[in-house]
Parts: structure tokens; sequence; C-alpha cells
């Protein structure tokens, strides 16, 4: 079952050296740094459980809730008792260390990646592998992966954050000071290119099923021009020292000619492409064809069929060619350790209040759907429709919604990661991933197994069009929704990445790295708060420079190392 139970297992092994506080664990297993990453099977259970820390114990630590709930397009929601999605929302810290579990999971990856790095690169495993190339492929493999995944965790940090301490060695200070913003940057574009290098050009689908979810050579090309983009528009727009330039540690820089050498690579031989139609990309288009219907009514209608989330030999779906790096999420249990962070809880919190339906089932409110969004949006794109609940309409299976369930009701909710569920054998409305896999838990807060995507082949279409300044890759993304051709403009991509990644974590960063993000919360609209008619406004500060604060635990854990970011 999408192996999340073994990399929950597997996590557990690991005893985190060279560092103090949360970075060291009881090791019940023994199994140490000088006697482990000596075999493949080694290796391989030790990158389990580097990618065991994206899971965050504190569903408002989590990047997907954190930044919808930052963004202008969404709103905090919830009961009247959920008041730290809704000063989230408003830009206030809700508890001082509401963004700790994110700090904290971030340096356990970076800690267990820094140690495959250091021990793969020593360890022999000639012994275990027919030929000396398959033994040199597996150790590059083994250290591009982990060299990804650390400037993953750095670059979680970064965009939180801004310049973090530095952690690159098993044997280095936990307490040094922040690093600045472009030393930070510096290390991650240094790691990703790095991992380009090592990890082979496998194209897709030919990699291994076992290994689907890992990040591959594409994927970090993906991510290279991410991070590129991300702070060159930070540097320029924010901070407003303009650069076009992505540092490196080892000196140099990554420019736009070398990203676009990367995405080139990626589109002419990943063996990724956009699914046929947007819509498929979302569980609400799957065919329940063991009952004999669609859950949901005009996928029918529309021949929607849903591509699955486990590569191109899916147990559903029709093989998802466009998706290439997501979280893995599973069904959690209220006796596992840190459980809940094991399911979906994007879908959870920001599923309709109150609401049991058919295929929308219920979950928390948070995150309604700023009706600003709905009205700008124009009605001949369906990916509109194919991104937004609405309620009190048959055809979508709401014609059953009960509203005044919650705070800041407009009447939308996001429909691409939200509870899905319909009638089993019984007639009785179950989660459709607890169907699916034949999960024992039905508990509507555990039953989310849909996969997080992090990026997907569409991004890597927009981000060549931003960068080279050229409309291929745009109008592509826009022929794939039945929309016409057009020239490119900054405007353009900006409107054309709202659309098509709207309530997928992105478009946060993309006002912040736009420095759209000073004039991005203007305006009252009405809203029901609890039965109630109300006006509702966000007023964001732009002291903070689009950053969060830095947990007060840890600034008095370093005794004053630390500085806390401004405006916080």
């Amino acid at each position: 079952m999408k192996k999340i139970i073994y990399i929950i297992a597997i996590s557990a092994i690991f005893t985190a050296t060279g560092c103090s506080d949360y970075l060291d664990t009881e090791n019940r297993f023994g199994k140490t740094s000088e006697n482990f990453y000596q075999t493949p099977t080694d290796i391989n259970e030790a990158i389990a459980g580097v990618y065991n820390a994206i899971y965050i114990p504190s569903p408002l630590s989590e990047e997907q809730l954190a930044a919808n709930l930052l963004d202008n397009i969404m709103l905090g929601g919830g009961g009247p008792d959920d008041k730290a999605a809704k000063w989230v929302d408003n830009f206030e810290d809700p508890l001082e260390d509401t963004y700790r579990d994110l700090w904290i999971q971030s340096y356990f990856g970076i800690t267990r990646a820094n140690a495959i790095i250091e021990k793969t690169q020593k360890a022999d495993f000639g012994q275990y592998f027919k030929t000396v190339e398959e033994a040199n492929n597996f150790k590059a493999q083994a250290i591009g992966e982990a060299m990804f995944m650390r400037a993953f965790f750095y670059f979680r940090l970064a965009k939180f954050f801004g310049g973090v301490p530095l952690i690159v060695e098993l044997a280095g200070d936990r307490y040094v000071g922040r690093a600045t913003y472009s030393a930070t940057f510096a290390q991650i574009a240094s790691d990703l290119k790095g991992a380009i290098a090592l990890m082979p050009a496998t194209p897709f689908p030919s990699i291994p099923t076992a290994n689907y979810g890992h990040a591959t050579k594409w994927v970090a090309e993906a991510y290279l021009a991410r991070v590129y983009l991300f702070y060159t528009g930070y540097m320029t727009n924010i901070e407003k020292q303009a650069t076009t330039n992505l540092p490196l540690v080892e000196g140099g820089v990554i420019t736009a000619d070398d990203v676009t050498s990367y995405l080139n690579d990626c589109i002419n031989n990943s063996g990724h492409a956009l699914a046929s139609d947007f819509r498929n990309l979302w569980p609400y288009s799957y065919v329940n064809i063991s009952a004999g219907k669609t859950v949901l009514p005009w996928a029918a209608t529309e021949d929607l069929s849903w591509v699955g989330q486990d590569g191109t030999t899916p147990t559903f779906g029709t093989g998802n060619y466009e998706t290439m790096f997501v979280q893995r999420f599973s069904f959690g249990d209220w006796n596992w350790t840190n459980g809940p962070s094991y399911t979906n809880r994007l879908a959870l919190f920001t599923g309709m209040r109150d609401n049991s339906l058919v295929p929308f089932g219920q979950g928390w409110g948070m995150g309604t759907v700023n009706p600003k969004l709905w009205n700008e949006w124009s009605d001949a794109d369906p990916r509109k429709v194919g991104s937004i609940i609405q309620v009190g309409k048959a055809e979508q299976g709401t014609g059953g919604y009960v509203g005044d369930k919650g705070d800041h009701e407009t009447g939308f909710f996001n429909k691409k990661y939200t509870a899905i569920q319909h009638p089993n054998a019984a007639g009785s409305n179950v989660g459709m991933f607890v169907q699916m896999y034949n999960w024992s838990n039905a508990d509507m807060q555990l039953m989310h197994a849909q996969d997080f995507i992090y990026m997907r082949f569409a991004d890597v279409l927009l981000m060549h069009s931003e960068i080279t300044k050229t409309n291929t890759g745009m109008n592509a993304v826009r022929d794939r929704a039945g929309l016409p051709a057009i020239g490119y403009s900054l405007d353009a991509i900006k409107q054309e990445r709202l659309h098509e990644f709207a309530f997928e974590a992105l478009h946060w960063f993309d006002l912040v790295r736009w420095g759209d993000v000073n004039t991005a919360f203007n305006g009252t609209f009405p809203v029901r708060n609890s039965g109630k008619d109300a006006n509702y406004s966000v007023k964001y500060r732009s002291e903070t420079k689009g950053l969060m604060p830095i947990p007060e635990t840890e600034i008095r854990l370093s005794n004053g190392v630390y500085t806390q970011n401004p405006g916080w």
C-alpha cells in the first residue's frame, strides 16, 4: 500500500549524530552511524528515513496548509474556535512556535541526508552488485538523491524563514548563526547542481515502480528552476537588490541560460508530459468502477478519468505522466506516533465543514475560497470549476449542502484537495481511498490518502516560459485547458500560474517573489461567520518581507545565536 507504512517503520531506526536536543533520538535498534550505511539495504532504509522527515506533526506547520492559508485566494475559515487558522491568514503568530515542527523536521531530514552523503561516499558496495558500474551507479543515485533532499529541506526552510543555519556535515555545530539569504540559496543551488550531475538520465516511465515517488534527475532540474526564480525574484523585488544570477557555494553562479538548458533537458528527455485533461489529475474524476458509476456526475458527462497517483502502472487510474514529485500520503492511526500526519490534512482541514455529501465529504472548513478568485476567473476556463467547489449545485454533488456551519463561508471550497467519498456496497458513504485500498479505519480524520503534488510537468513548462520570456510552454498549458494561444507577458504568466496552480501551495510564494505580496490583500468582501453576515479583509504586513517567525523556542535554545525575522 504505497509503502508508506514501511517508511514510517524504517524512520524509527536512525540516531541523529553530531547535534543535540531534537536531533538526538533514542537508539532502540543498535544501529549507529558507525555500523550502519554498509550495505545497499542500509542506504535504502536511510533514504526512507530522509523522506519520512517531510511529514510534520503540527498541521499549521505543514507547508501545504500554511502556504494556502497565507495566500490571498484562501481565507482562514474553520469554526468559531479555530482561531489559529484565522491568525495565520492575518499574518499573526497563533503560537510562538507555530512553525517549529517545520523547522525541526527539516533539520531531521538534513541531518539524515548529511549522513548518507558522507557515509555512502566512503562505502564499498562492490560485493553486492554484478559489476563495478552497477555499484557506482547505485552510489551515485543514493548521494544524488540525498543531495536533492537536503536542498529540498533547505529550500522549504528558506521560503518560510529566509537565511537559516547551514549544517552540511555530521560533525557540524547545530547552533551556528543564521546564514545570509544568499549563502542559504547558494547551498541549495549547489546541492541541486550536484544532484543533477549524479543521478542517471533515466526517462519516465522506465524508472522502477519501486522507486516511484523518489527524486530523479528531472525533478532536480525542475527544482533548480523553481529555486532560481524564487531567489532572483525575492532579491530583486523584496530586497531591492536586482539580480539575474543564483550563487553557488564554490563560487560562480547559475544563470538564466543555465536554467533554460536544464529545463530543455527535462522537457525533451524526461518522459514526463501533460495529462490530457487538467481535471484528470484530481481524485474527483475517479470512476468508481466497482459501483458501476462515476463518483462525480459531470465526470461522465465530460468523459473524465483520474490518472491515478502510482505512476504508469497504477492500481487505480489511467497512468500519471504529469506528476513528478509528491508527498506520499496513506492513512493515519491514533495509536501511531505522529500517526495523523501520514494522512493528507490539507484535504481534511479544507474540506466542507459538517457536510457529508457525495462525492465531497466533510472536513474542518478552513481555507474557504476568496470569492474574488471565482468572480474574476473566466467561465471559459474549465479549470475554474475543476478547481473550486460551488455549494448548492446538484450537478456538482453539493445540492444538499447546509451552510452556516463555519466562519468565512463564501460558498466556495477548494476541489483539488478535499474529502472524497461515495457509497460502499452496503450503501454507506465511505472515503474513496479507504475503499480503494481496503483500509479498515474509515475515520473521516484519517482517510485522506491523496498524494500532495510538489512538482508537476505543467510547472516545468510555465517556468520555461517565464525564464525565456517565450510563450511556447505557457500556450501548451493553455491548449490543454482548451484556451487560445496568447503572446508572452509577465502578467499572462501570473494569470496562468494562478489558474493552473490554485490551492497547490505555490501562489503565495509566487506573490512573494514577484513583489506582488505588498498589494495583493486589498479589498473587503462579504462572508458568513457561523450564520451571521460579516465583512472580511486581510492586512498583509510588509515589514515581514514575506517571512514567518523563527520559532521562539529555537531562539531560546540557541542562547541568542539566532535572530528573529523583522516584523515578528
